[in-house]
């Protein structure tokens, strides 16, 4: 479970106050929501983790659950993010 190896979601963003993102690399699923090697912005959802499922944002700024496994959540530097962030902001 490559989503429990890197942590509680939640708990990383409260922390460090920042966005995390995940990749698809599983879009088995769900192949017309999930674009593999896609990076998504994830919500924490406690509830969610406790169910081994990740929440992301789609390309409509909507979130939705998928199965944890379907992503591997990545930690990236801040200016990185703070680039990420601005451009899904301007996308919505």
């Amino acid at each position: 479970m490559r989503f429990k190896i890197l942590g509680a979601v939640g708990e990383e963003m409260k922390k460090n106050h920042a966005q995390l993102y995940a990749v698809c690399i599983n879009n088995e699923s769900n192949p017309a929501s999930l674009q593999l090697r896609k990076l998504y912005p994830v919500l924490p959802d406690d509830d969610a983790e406790a169910h081994n499922q990740l929440r992301v944002i789609d390309e409509d700024g909507e979130d939705y659950l998928y199965p944890a496994d379907c992503f591997i959540v990545v930690k990236l530097n801040h200016q990185i993010t703070e680039a990420l962030d601005a451009t899904f902001a301007a996308a919505r």
